[in-house]
């Protein structure tokens, strides 16, 4: 009789190493990495009715990310990686915001946690995911790579224009940003940066030729984040953009609200052009850093994904263990 009221107050589900739901239905997640980039998503995990941070992870006490987390209340770490050994720090999700390098360490030891991790680098490990385009990556894999923000900001409208166009055999991206929101380390990582972006636009597209460009605009630090993508073709009928254009970019809003065209689709010598820009939400970042904003809100997308998903499958579950053990008193 112990066992079935266990069953029934789903004590057995709480105790499962691979079920950390709270009972307020929040999935528990770990961000490494206290830049801005870690604690912007560490504003945006805590406003998220799916999600709950439970441990932020650095190396320094003192740096200014982890001395906001600490205010906030939330647990943190300078135990780097290691920290994720302890059991009070146990999640299911956790965000790598620290350098490609590092993740590439990194992801064999969250594989072997069983946690799924969402790749803010430019590593080349996980699996490409653009929520705007599906989520279906998520729930197939264990490491999910955010691309980039050049390539979260661009790859849907190139879809579009793969799609639109018969005949289209390459495609621009150039990405225009404030100095204030690109960090040492996506400077270091500009190689990684292109090939990421250049999968991406790939896998999405279908396409295999890309020029990709990242500018920083020293002469205008508040410019919020601006992105052009050119495709080139022969011939095309530029009204048949329109629509297409419109739904994507209501789907992209869903996530990013900040998203949105700079233009019509202007013809340019040799193709068709569409020229886009992206602020921020404030909430960490200043509203200009919409690079690193749209990445962030992306990561987020991901992991309400993967946490709602969760929830629904341990609701069932639990109706059929309470179906189960109401069976058994009987």
């Amino acid at each position: 009789m112990q066992f079935i009221k266990a069953l029934l107050n789903g004590e057995l589900l709480q105790k499962d190493q691979g079920n950390n739901l709270y009972d307020n239905g929040r999935l528990r997640v770990g961000i490494i990495g206290t830049g801005k980039i870690g604690v912007d998503l560490l504003v945006k995990v805590r406003r998220s009715p799916w999600l709950d941070c439970v441990i932020f992870v650095g190396r320094n006490l003192q740096s200014e990310g982890m001395r906001y987390a600490a205010e906030l209340g939330v647990r943190v770490s300078d135990q780097g990686i290691n920290a994720f050994f302890e059991t009070e720090n146990r999640c299911d999700i956790v965000f790598d915001a620290t350098s490609a390098a590092c993740h590439i360490e990194h992801a064999q030891i969250f594989d072997e946690l069983g946690l799924l991790a969402i790749d803010m680098t430019p590593s080349q490990i996980g699996e490409c995911c653009v929520p705007a385009l599906g989520l279906d990556e998520v729930l197939e894999n264990k490491n999910i790579s955010m691309i980039s923000c050049g390539g979260q900001a661009s790859i849907p409208v190139a879809q579009v224009l793969a799609k639109a166009i018969p005949g289209l055999t390459r495609i621009a991206v150039k990405s225009t940003v404030s100095p204030h929101s690109i960090g040492p380390g996506t400077l270091a990582n500009l190689d990684e940066y292109y090939h990421n972006t250049k999968t991406g636009l790939k896998k999405y597209t279908g396409i295999q030729e890309f020029e990709v460009e990242l500018l920083v605009d020293e002469a205008n630090p508040n410019t919020r984040m601006l992105t052009t993508v050119t495709a080139y073709c022969d011939s095309m009928d530029i009204d048949s953009l329109q629509l297409p254009l419109t739904n994507m970019l209501k789907k992209i809003q869903a996530y990013v609200p900040g998203y949105k065209l700079e233009s019509e689709p202007v013809l340019v010598n040799g193709g068709v052009r569409v020229d886009l820009s992206v602020e921020g939400l404030g909430d960490y970042l200043p509203k200009y850093a919409g690079n690193l904003d749209i990445i962030n809100c992306a990561a987020i997308a991901v992991a309400e994904h993967y946490a709602q998903t969760a929830l629904l499958s341990h609701v069932s579950k639990k109706s059929l263990i309470h179906h189960r053990a109401m069976q058994l008193e009987y």
